[in-house]
This record gives structure tokens, C-alpha cells and sequence, in this order.
């Protein structure tokens, strides 16, 4: 694309009163960007107000520094480009989705931006949860995207704090790939904390967003943002999620888009794992281990019922040869209902904890409970 190109979509983005919808509209009446920018007023009017008409033969304020940060940005690096509507670089899944993005600014080393997000989107998986999820939720996401990346399914997910960072990294350290569909500009990272994580996904898969470079993180972005990340993937993983989440936002528009939804039950008394029942509840898929998922997707041969590289089949080995956990489960549990289960001793009970708590197996809860972690 050359800089008058990429100039006439930056307009046609930035022109106030533009939406993806009568953009597209644009778009196939004239055939190209620049395309509608030569065109006289009065045929503009044909296909909308007066008022779209004056706003198209106007420049957008600010449109020249734009294009300036954009060529600068894509000259920074070739792991910078930009997929535009009817590109054979589109990815082609988010042409079925409802209301496509425009423009997609992409970041990272994955071979092409349409084999990055769609090519083998078969092979694509969406994992979202909750931004404040329980150590266990965490560590679930972590695991499963990281049995997910070592049988070779790229995870999609969002950056956000929580169980999309756990998945983004579960994935990479698994050997995989993943995808961050992020809701500001691809100059931005947010949060903050999460900029040494969008370094490695750069090195490591990929960054997308249909927001222009400088874009803060505006609140509205973030569930805009949601229906690109089940877009890209075969089926949506839900970890965690409160009832009013945005990730059962993802889970709604996958349903919509036709894709699979999957949530992994919690605790009865966690308000992080209401949204997982409730979606469970109106049809979604009850997952346990990685293979679930693998196998409903056709994605792995079914019949071990265990997990790729046996993330999560070690730990229910574990729990079934060491008496403690499996009494422990996966609630959180007082000392006295550990002794009534066990029949151990306080001080042989207390040692024992405290072994596997320094093991990671184990974490002290307030008010003297104990819970159970997944193993890493």
C-alpha cells in the first residue's frame, strides 16, 4: 500500500459520521478508497445526506499528522503492517462476522497477516475470563492454553490483566502461538503492566486492532473489540467470569458467529464462576481438561481423556496418590474439616500443608482456609 492509498483510508476512518457500515457501503459503490474521494458531491448524495456528502469532501482535522505517525510506525520495523478491507491480506474469517473492521493495524512475526489469523483458524482457539480471577482461575488458564499451545492451536485472546495475560503466557510457554486483539492503537500497551508480555506476543505471535495509532484505551473499545477475538477462533473458552463480565460478551457474539463455547465450572460460592454456570446452563460445552475442548473441535485424537503434554492429567494423578489433596479438593477448606476428612493429627496435618504449600500445591487462604492449587 502507498502512502496515497493508506492516505485515503486514514481519511475515509477518521471522516466524522463514517462508521464501518456506511464505509462499506462506500466502498463497494465506488470500488476504492481514493475512489470516493474523486467523486462530486452531488453523487455523494445519492448514497446518503447532504450532511455525509459535506463531511466526505472535507478533510478530517488531524489527518496528515496521522498519516505521518502511520508511515513512521510501519517504517519502525517489518513486523508492522496494515490490512485493509478487500485485502487478500484480510483475514477472511472476519468477513463473516458481523459489522468487519475497516482497517486492521497488525504487529508481530507471524507469517502473513491473513495465515496469522485465519489461514488456520481450525486452529484457533479464544480464551477470556475474568480481570480479577482467583488463583485457581489463573492458574486454569494458564495451564490450558499452554496444553492448547503444545498441541499446536494458536490462543486468542485480549491482553487484559488476568486470565487473558495467564493465557497469552500459557500459550508461549507451551511453544505456541497467540494473538492479542487489543482495544487501542498498536503504539499503546494497556495496561502498563503487560508491556515485557506484548513484547514477547510480538516476538511470538501477534498483535491486531482496528484502532488507530494513538487511540488511549477508552472504555467503549474494549467490548468493540471482543467480537474480532471470537471471530478469529474456531471456539470461545470461557475461565472465569462474574455474571456481568465482558467475556460473556466474546461467549455471545461466538454463539452468534456459529462457533463453539466452552466454560470450566468453579466453586458453587464463587461469584467468579457464575458466569461459566450461566453459560453452561443456556448450552455452553462443560470442560475439564484441554482434550474436551481438543476432542469437540476435532482437534486431537479423542480416547486418552488426558491433556496435551498432560498438564492437567498430572495433576489428577496427583491428587488421586497423595490423600490430602484429593480431601482437599478444590474448594476452599478449614483445618477442622481437613482432620474430620483425613483422620490426621493437627501437627501431623499442619506439616504436611505446609510441604505442599511450599510445593505450590496449596495456598493459605484468610480466615484459616486452605485451597488447592492446580499444579504448574
Amino acid at each position: 500500500m502507498d502512502s496515497e492509498e493508506l492516505r485515503a483510508w486514514l481519511r475515509l476512518a477518521l471522516t466524522p459520521g463514517v462508521g464501518n457500515t456506511t464505509a462499506r457501503k462506500l466502498l463497494t459503490a465506488f470500488g476504492s478508497a481514493q475512489a470516493i474521494f474523486e467523486e462530486s458531491s452531488a453523487t455523494l448524495q445519492q448514497l446518503g445526506s447532504g450532511k455525509l456528502a459535506s463531511a466526505l469532501r472535507s478533510e478530517p482535522p488531524g489527518l496528515a499528522a496521522q498519516l505521518q505517525t502511520t508511515l513512521e510506525w510501519l517504517q519502525a520495523g517489518n513486523d508492522r503492517r496494515i490490512a485493509v478491507l478487500g485485502d487478500a491480506a484480510y483475514p477472511p474469517a472476519l468477513l463473516d462476522i458481523e459489522d468487519p473492521p475497516l482497517m486492521l493495524y497488525m504487529l508481530g512475526t507471524l507469517a502473513s497477516p491473513a495465515q496469522a489469523a485465519t489461514n488456520s483458524i481450525a486452529n484457533s482457539l479464544a480464551i477470556v475470563g475474568s480481570r480479577n480471577p482467583t488463583p485457581q482461575g489463573e492458574s486454569n488458564a494458564r495451564q490450558f492454553a499452554r496444553a492448547f499451545g503444545g498441541a499446536g492451536i494458536c490462543v486468542v485472546s485480549g491482553l487484559a490483566l488476568g486470565i487473558d495475560g495467564a493465557a497469552h503466557d500459557g500459550a508461549m510457554l507451551g511453544g505456541g502461538e497467540t494473538i492479542a486483539v487489543v482495544g487501542t492503537g498498536l503504539d499503546r500497551v494497556y495496561p502498563k503492566k503487560h508491556l515485557a508480555l506484548a513484547h514477547r506476543i510480538a516476538r511470538q505471535g501477534l498483535l491486531i486492532s482496528e484502532f488507530p495509532l494513538g487511540t488511549p484505551p477508552l472504555t467503549a473499545n474494549f467490548p468493540r473489540r471482543n467480537r474480532i477475538i471470537s471471530g478469529l477462533s474456531r471456539g470461545t473458552l470461557v475461565v472465569e467470569a462474574a455474571l456481568q463480565s465482558g467475556s460473556l460478551i466474546t461467549a455471545r457474539l461466538a454463539a452468534e458467529q456459529g462457533k463453539e463455547v466452552f466454560a470450566i465450572p468453579g466453586s458453587i460460592h464463587s461469584p467468579q464462576s457464575r458466569g461459566c454456570h450461566a453459560l453452561i446452563k443456556q448450552g455452553a460445552k462443560l470442560v475439564e481438561v484441554a482434550q474436551d475442548v481438543l476432542e469437540e473441535l476435532r482437534l486431537a485424537p479423542a480416547g486418552s481423556g488426558t491433556a496435551p503434554e498432560g498438564v492437567e492429567a498430572d495433576e489428577a494423578a496427583g491428587a488421586r496418590n497423595d490423600p490430602l489433596l484429593e480431601a482437599l479438593g478444590f474448594d476452599a477448606a478449614s483445618l477442622d474439616a481437613l482432620q474430620a476428612r483425613t483422620g490426621l493429627d493437627t501437627a501431623h496435618l499442619q506439616a504436611r500443608l505446609l510441604e505442599l504449600e511450599l510445593d505450590g500445591q496449596v495456598a493459605r487462604m484468610p480466615g484459616g482456609l486452605f485451597q488447592r492449587m492446580a499444579a504448574g
